[in-house]
């Protein structure tokens, strides 16, 4: 093989890029020490655009298709070169394959949260997340303003950019759309397309680059206020907190009433929440315009005891309760007791209605019921 041959061999033939990235937006041809053959074939795939760059001057743009690098078809380079009758020999340049098809599952959110001030909740935070698309569309202005020398650009390298203007554009969306916090859900897609337009308007003439597609995924408010918003729905849901009331007492008398082993404590509950009812049911009686007529209300509640045994306190429990308890040794003339009225706790010996039950053998009956 001869020098001639030799140096043909090293001239590039063909001048394509075969993309198996999905996030690559830029990617320079290596053309090394090489030079590019006259009549080489340029490849130029759907998605792709291709431009060649002569002595750091933006030359020729090829779209999609197959090309043979002539002076025809290299108009603006023979300008530069000075090629006036057409060229035979290879030349130099650098060809730069720009990816036009949409770089997607990009994700976009707010690091701290956008103080924004809401008509019901008054000054608040909130936060958003989402994502986008990204698209190259003028590959002249995108290697000019951000490509520059390098031999490969990823769509990574200007997410932190894109991400900063689309916060900021949302965090200016928000004050002027002056929308309820409660009513943003409705809004979202709205939302999403006039932030997708703002965004689009910083960066296509800037740097050469679209934004398809936007999404707001969620605008969530602080857990503290979540809670309190779940509480307040909780409270609207229930309606009537006094039949709510009733409900749940009733519900805990059957309970107690299905448990025999709670004893004296279960029945002095279950006693404590039947006066408790039977107060929720008059009140609502009252309310209505008093008693029915030929129906007696009932006996006021006698006292109700607690007592203190083993750390714990026992109750409420009613006079008769305790006179069992005494009968059966469980409670003793120095086991302290209260009930409503008393300063502190005192032995059950020392307190008048309770002292005779330790006088004698057996304790008294306990006093009868007043009559209806």
């Amino acid at each position: 093989m001869g020098l001639l041959d030799k140096l043909r061999g090293e001239l590039v033939d063909i001048v394509e890029w075969m993309d198996h990235t999905r996030d690559t937006l830029v990617w320079r041809f290596p053309r090394y020490h090489n030079q590019i053959k006259n009549g080489a074939q340029l490849i130029v795939r759907p998605g792709q655009m291709a431009v060649f760059v002569h002595r750091g001057e933006l030359a020729d743009v090829f779209e999609p298709g197959a090309y043979e690098l002539t002076t025809d078809n290299l108009p603006l380079m023979s300008t530069l070169q000075g090629w006036k009758y057409g060229f035979d020999s290879p030349f130099k340049s650098e060809v730069y394959f720009i990816s036009t098809r949409q770089v997607t599952d990009l994700k976009w959110g707010t690091p701290n949260p956008i103080m924004f001030r809401d008509a019901d909740f008054g000054p608040i935070r909130l936060r958003a997340f989402g994502s986008y698309t990204l698209k190259a569309t003028d590959p002249r202005a995108l290697i000019k303003e951000l490509v520059g020398t390098d031999a490969v650009f990823e769509a990574d390298e200007i997410h932190e950019l894109i991400r900063s203007i689309i916060i900021n554009s949302f965090a200016d969306l928000l004050g002027e759309a002056k929308i309820a916090v409660l009513d943003l859900a409705a809004k979202y897609q709205e939302l999403s397309e006039q932030l997708r337009e703002r965004v689009v308007e910083r960066v296509d003439d800037e740097y050469g680059l679209d934004v398809p597609q936007l999404y707001i995924v969620n605008i969530s408010l602080p857990e503290a206020v979540e809670k309190a918003l779940d509480t307040r729905t909780s409270m609207s849901v229930i309606g009537d907190m006094g039949r709510f009331q009733q409900y749940q007492m009733g519900q805990a008398m059957t309970a107690a009433a299905e448990n025999p082993a709670g004893g004296g404590a279960a029945a002095g509950m279950g006693l404590g929440m039947g006066f408790a009812m039977a107060g929720q049911m008059m009140k609502g009686v009252g309310q209505a315009g008093g008693a029915p007529a030929g129906v007696a209300p009932p006996p006021p509640p006698g006292a109700l005891w607690h007592v203190a045994a083993g750390g714990q306190t026992q109750g409420p429990f009613t006079l008769a309760q305790l006179s069992e308890g005494v009968a059966s040794g469980k409670i003793t003339s120095s086991t302290l007791v209260w009930t409503a009225g008393m300063d502190t706790w005192t032995p059950a010996g020392q307190v008048a209605p309770l002292g005779s039950y330790f006088g004698s053998a057996s304790p008294p009956p306990p006093p009868p019921a007043a009559s209806p």
